[in-house]
């Protein structure tokens, strides 16, 4: 059997471009098939609409919508779309979507929201790509290094494995904290799991000082030193992830945890060694 995966992505948060190669990372896994499809960067209802019903003509076994803030007005219009369709589906998002995990409960979808996954500060005098992409990759280490994507990747190769089995799907209900991060990480020095907690905890405040930069501080004298300084919170907390990860690699007790040739997940921690099935 091959398990058939939609993925719907819009907007960009950083688990966003590594979502579909966590599933299969050499694009060898017999046993998936995945297909994406993105509405594009302005998460407007509009864009939803015409993208969603895209899933039809590939007829999954589950879909999972990845965006930023599920809340707002593009995401929740998705929510809706996914909950009328007779097709498992997981919301996968940042923050702000703790506060509508009771709502996706009532539509019957799945949820796996990352809390520190944060935007960039989306000021025009503020953005540029190379600014934009540094960030993007600043947060995308964070959430390597602390065993947080780990955690997506377990969580959705437990679906796609239900799936496989002809059984009956059952949604994942996540709040991915810097504790269940550092947990899926494996980390076996205490002072390099210190290190991922603080990385973890530092990207998660980006958000909250990209928010008052953007949304609640008038004038760009005043919020453009305050989205540079998110942007540095980021930087450092990249350091930090990195930081935790080098203290593993010294002692050789990094966890790997690759899919092995039929899709199931393996596991090594000695650098020079093969992987064996968990």
């Amino acid at each position: 059997m091959v398990v058939k995966i939609g993925i719907v992505k819009s907007g960009n948060i950083g688990t966003s471009p590594v979502l579909d190669l966590l599933l299969d990372e050499r694009a060898d896994r017999p046993n998936i098939d995945v297909r994406v499809f993105g509405s594009g960067a302005k998460m407007n209802p509009e864009q939803v609409e015409d993208v969603v019903p895209k899933l039809d003509q590939f007829d999954p076994d589950f879909c999972i919508f990845i965006s930023p803030n599920p809340g707002a007005p593009g995401p929740a219009r998705a929510r809706e779309l996914l909950s009328e369709k007779d097709l498992p589906a997981i919301i996968i998002g940042d923050a702000p979507g703790k506060g509508k995990k009771d709502e996706m409960d009532e539509q019957g979808l799945g949820y796996i929201i990352v809390m520190s996954d944060p935007m960039i500060g989306a000021k025009r005098e503020w953005l540029d790509p190379t600014e934009m992409a540094i960030f993007n990759a600043d947060i995308l280490k964070v959430l390597a290094e602390t065993g947080a994507l780990r955690l997506v990747q377990k969580t959705l190769d437990a679906v796609i494995a239900a799936a496989d089995a002809g059984e009956e799907i059952e949604l994942p209900k996540l709040i991915v904290t810097a504790e269940k991060a550092v947990e899926a990480a494996g980390f076996a020095n205490p002072y390099a799991k210190a290190k991922a907690i603080a990385a973890y905890e530092m990207a998660g405040a980006v958000a909250g000082l990209d928010m008052k930069g953007c949304f609640m501080t008038k004038g760009f004298e005043n919020f453009i030193p305050l989205v540079a300084a998110a942007h540095e919170i980021a930087s450092a907390a990249a350091k930090l992830a990195q930081e935790a990860r080098e203290i593993e690699k010294s002692n050789d007790t990094v966890l790997r945890t690759p899919h092995m040739k039929e899709g199931n997940l393996g596991c090594k921690v000695d650098l020079i060694s093969k992987p064996v099935d968990k």
